[in-house]
Parts: structure tokens; C-alpha cells; sequence
């Protein structure tokens, strides 16, 4: 927990110590540019350091959260995975079982379901991981989109006309960004 603490720390400090750099970090309107690179690989070295990178700290829990009930669940599937194949094995040793009520078959298919969500479980962890990158990488591209009050859209008549002689009269979407 300590060296979760001291790690952030140092990640929210190296932040806000970026000298103003053309790879690193632009300063215009009073907006820090991040770089994706940057971003990607603290993600990948320790998920949530990236987010805390991009300023965006508030989604760490979420991540943690993710990882915790994601252990959690493998954790529960590799119990009653455990507990079905030590019961399918007492029952081909002829011993009685913790199941009297199902036969080899019924062993079987439990087993083999446990197993089955616990090796879905890995990959979904996998996938949280991959993902706590992806949102740093695409959250550091996104700084330098520019979100002000002057983006607007408007309708406004338009009316064209044509080198055959014709003319053509239509509605027109203007954006001014």
C-alpha cells in the first residue's frame, strides 16, 4: 500500500514538474498536452499510473475495482473447480464423494464448467489490463482536442449552380470550430 502511495506521489509530482517541452507537453490556454507514449508505458508498468499521468485520477479506483472483483471471482472458480475434480478423482478411487446425488458424468460437466469460468476469468483479466492501457493511450491523445465555446453548428439555405444550367437549392450543416 506504502509503495502504491510513494508511487503515485511520485507520478503526480513528475506531472506537475514537466517543463514546458515540445515532446512532452505544449502549454496553450493553460492546457498540457500529454504524450501518449509517456501515458502507455506508466499504464503498462503499473495500471493506473498513466491515468494519474493524463490528470485523470479518478478512474484508478474504477481499475483497482476491476482487478479486485475480477481475482475475486477467479479465486471462487478455482475453489469449486478444485472441490469437483478432488470429488471426480474420490470417485474413480471408489471412495464416497461430497455430491452423492451425481454420477461420473454430472462430476464431469461441473468440473469442466468451473474450469472453464476460471480460464474466462484470466482472459478477462487480461482484458482489463490491455484496457487500464488503451484509456491512458487514447486519454493522452484526446488532451490536445480542443473542447471550447466556439464550436457551434448551424443550418443555413444554400443554393448552387450548376455549369449545365441548372440550379440546386438545399439545406447546408456549417461548423465553425
Amino acid at each position: 500500500m506504502f509503495f502504491l502511495f510513494f508511487f503515485f506521489s511520485f507520478v503526480y509530482g513528475f506531472t506537475q514538474q514537466l517543463t514546458i517541452n515540445d515532446t512532452l507537453s505544449i502549454s496553450l490556454t493553460n492546457r498540457e498536452f500529454k504524450d501518449p507514449k509517456v501515458a502507455t508505458i506508466l499504464s503498462a508498468v503499473l495500471p493506473g499510473a498513466g491515468q494519474v499521468y493524463n490528470n485523470k485520477a479518478w478512474k484508478v479506483p474504477i481499475i483497482y475495482g476491476g482487478f479486485a472483483t475480477n481475482i475475486f471471482f477467479i479465486d471462487f472458480n478455482n475453489r469449486r473447480y478444485q472441490l469437483f475434480l478432488n470429488n471426480l478423482r474420490r470417485l474413480d478411487r471408489q471412495e464416497p464423494t461430497d455430491f452423492p446425488n451425481l454420477n461420473r458424468d454430472g462430476l464431469v460437466r461441473n468440473t469442466n464448467f468451473w474450469r472453464r469460468n476460471r480460464d474466462l476469468n484470466y482472459f478477462l483479466f487480461i482484458g482489463i489490463y490491455a484496457l487500464n492501457i488503451l484509456d491512458a493511450n487514447i486519454d493522452a491523445h484526446l488532451s490536445s482536442f480542443d473542447v471550447s465555446e466556439d464550436l457551434s453548428f448551424r443550418f443555413e439555405p444554400s443554393f448552387e449552380t450548376l455549369t449545365a444550367g441548372g440550379n440546386i437549392l438545399g439545406l447546408s450543416l456549417k461548423i465553425n470550430f
